[in-house]
């Protein structure tokens, strides 16, 4: 059967968690970058709902990263991230989940996208939305936090699981923010494992395998199509 193919654009958080993955368990792929055909025919071929990541492996197709994520973990051979104890994949799960639920969405759709996507695209930030997100964040920190205070090395203690791969990418892009830099010295511990992550050979690996940041042009329509609308801050 012929390789992979991931379908997405660069700097997506969720195509990031699927190529870490892939590249952890040195699954040779290709990549085909969306976007300059997101929201099109094209692309909505491949995934109905207008997002990213897609994976085609041979005559099979999959979107939703969690299904991939799994896909990818059972079909390829390589060390698997998926613990063998019932209650250890349950709490993988539960990290999965939160990460869709609680980091990502405030960590990149309201900050990130408001201090590095819409200002490269001549976007000014919503300051509304920043605040909003922000105690969100510092409860999910500090989640982490207390999770990994007994010294534990990932988030399900000494292996490596999917989990750590859902949340590194979030965690990375909220770290170029002027927020993030501030808010994260204040979680050693979190602190620890992000540097652990980031030091792992298949982050390297994938970083170095990245274009350099560019803007991310289809994100202009993002300003009117879903952008959070919160009132005035407090």
């Amino acid at each position: 059967m012929s390789d992979p193919i991931v379908y997405g654009f660069p700097r997506s958080t969720y195509v990031n968690i699927v190529r870490l993955i892939l590249t952890h368990k040195d699954v040779a792929y290709s990549f085909h970058d969306l976007e300059p055909v997101m929201g099109k025919a094209e692309h909505l071929a491949l995934h109905p709902f207008n997002r990213v990541p897609v994976l085609r492996h041979g005559d099979f197709t999959v979107y939703e990263t969690s299904a991939i994520a799994s896909y990818v973990d059972e079909a390829f051979a390589g060390p698997s991230l998926t613990p063998k104890d019932v209650r250890l994949r349950a709490r993988m799960n539960q990290w999965i989940s939160a990460v869709n639920s609680y980091y990502y969405p405030y960590m990149i759709y309201h900050v990130s996208h408001e201090r590095l996507v819409f200002p490269e695209l001549g976007i000014a930030s919503d300051e509304n939305v920043v605040a909003h997100a922000l105690p969100k964040i510092e409860t999910g920190l500090a989640v982490i936090e207390r999770e990994l205070s007994h010294g534990e090395d990932y988030l399900l203690g000494a292996d490596l699981t999917l989990a750590d791969f859902f949340m590194l990418p979030s965690t990375f892009s909220f770290s170029l923010t002027e927020e993030g830099r501030a808010m994260y010295p204040r979680f050693p511990a979190f602190c620890r494992w992000r540097e652990r992550m980031e030091n792992l050979a298949t982050t390297r690996k994938l970083r170095a395998m990245l274009p350099p940041r560019a803007p991310i042009a289809h994100a202009r329509e993002w300003a009117t199509s879903h952008r959070p609308r919160y009132g005035t801050a407090a």
